[in-house]
């Protein structure tokens, strides 16, 4: 049974392994849950799946190949009519009114009574003991109680008795191309972080330690590192206004992603294209400019660059002197985004737009060529793929 839902997994591309495997099966042997799917789920995840971009493609598996299992005998066997489940009323009980309410005595003779009552019932039932229904002390409904039974049609849970329940599961995507969040986009640029050992001597080397040790005649010799920091430096820019307007949430979970992994970080922000003034508050835009060559000569090549911007405006913004939509640009933009990919030595440009689209968009293109295909959509996957670059 279980080796079928493993094999599954790694045909569709979950990279599990036979020593996970053996592991969940000693766990079960252990008893280390009780003998519910919901439990199994979150022990079967736990120990299965060693990457979050994997969680989404997981819950499918497990979601279509229990429901398999659930189903006992066919398709059909459990459909119930959707006005049974209506909530009219909840049954509300007293703990000692629980504690008279006796449990049927297992899974199995759980599923051979529900068998039999979806044989026998013609109608809704509330409030009773015995039917499927509702508000009542029956194994089988909803918005009641039973220390032991199957909950059919509730949307959550209340007592948490339930030892099977009869609902869609509704997964939460996890998948490299979905749209971001925060979370997401911080465990993506965490691939990006350069740790190196600077400053005091305060983080113990376990491995020179040990050979001090050796080396001591037995006697402890502790052997002392500096710490690991994250010393990576980024300069961040981002495109804003106009069309930029409909991606204003997922750059700015991108920016407060970026501040908390990057100590040494610097952003600037733009409009449709890099020209000779950039600025960092948005609100004083137009009194607060700072020169595009302040830029280029304060920061080295050490400095990673990040262009964010949809690319999309009219070819003369980027190719022609005055070109610019804002004001009068005396260089043209394409000569301003050279200057970068000139003085840096990686330079990426992520673009929120679907990658599928940038060929219907000639500015894209023409951005593209600009930063040497070093254009990556805004998605887990685009992100991991810029990273990689500028990390060569």
């Amino acid at each position: 049974m279980f080796l079928d839902f493993f094999l599954i997994l790694k045909n569709q591309g979950v990279p599990v392994t036979l020593k996970e495997y053996l592991s969940l099966l000693e766990a079960l042997h252990k008893n280390v849950i009780n003998q519910r799917v919901d439990e199994f789920y979150h022990l079967s995840k736990s120990m299965l799946v060693k990457n979050e971009k994997h969680l989404d493609k997981f819950d499918h598996i497990f979601g279509e190949y229990f429901k398999g299992m659930e189903s006992i005998t066919n398709e059909d066997f459990f459909k119930i009519p959707e006005e049974w489940m209506n909530k009219n009323s909840e049954k509300l009980l007293s703990p000692e009114q629980m504690e008279q309410i006796k449990a049927m005595g297992g899974l199995d003779k759980v599923l051979d009574r529900l068998k039999e009552l979806l044989e026998e019932q013609k109608e809704r039932h509330e409030g009773g003991s015995k039917w499927i229904g509702t508000g009542g002390t029956s194994p089988f409904g909803a918005y009641g109680y039973n220390p032991e039974g199957i909950r059919i049609g509730q949307n959550e849970s209340r007592h948490r008795k339930a030892i099977k329940v009869w609902d869609k599961r509704a997964f939460k995507n996890l998948d490299e191309n979905v749209d971001l969040e925060t979370r997401n986009l911080k465990m993506a640029l965490r691939k990006l972080r350069t740790l190196t050992r600077e400053g005091k001597q305060e983080e113990l080397d376990i491995k020179k330690t040990v050979k001090s040790t050796s080396n001591n005649a037995g006697i402890l010799h502790l052997e002392m590192v500096p710490s690991k920091k994250n010393n990576i430096k980024v300069l961040l820019f981002f495109d804003i206004g106009g069309s930029m307007d409909d991606h204003i949430k997922l750059c700015s979970e991108l920016f407060s992603a970026a501040k908390y992994e990057f100590k040494h970080m610097e952003h600037y922000y733009f409009h449709n294209c890099i020209y000779e003034n950039l600025w960092q508050n948005n609100i004083r835009r137009h009194n607060e400019h700072i020169p595009t060559y302040d830029i280029l000569h304060k920061f080295n090549k050490e400095y990673k660059v990040i262009i964010v911007g949809d690319a999309s405006m009219s070819p003369y913004e980027i190719a022609s002197q005055y070109g610019s939509v804002e004001h009068y640009n005396e260089e043209s933009g394409e000569t301003w985004m050279r200057r970068f990919t000139e003085q840096f030595n990686n330079v990426v440009w992520l673009n929120p737009i679907q990658e599928k689209e940038w060929k219907y968009t000639r500015s894209i293109g023409m951005m593209k060529i600009i930063v040497k295909d070093q254009m990556y959509p805004l998605t887990l996957q685009g992100i991991g793929k810029a990273i990689q670059s500028l990390l060569n």
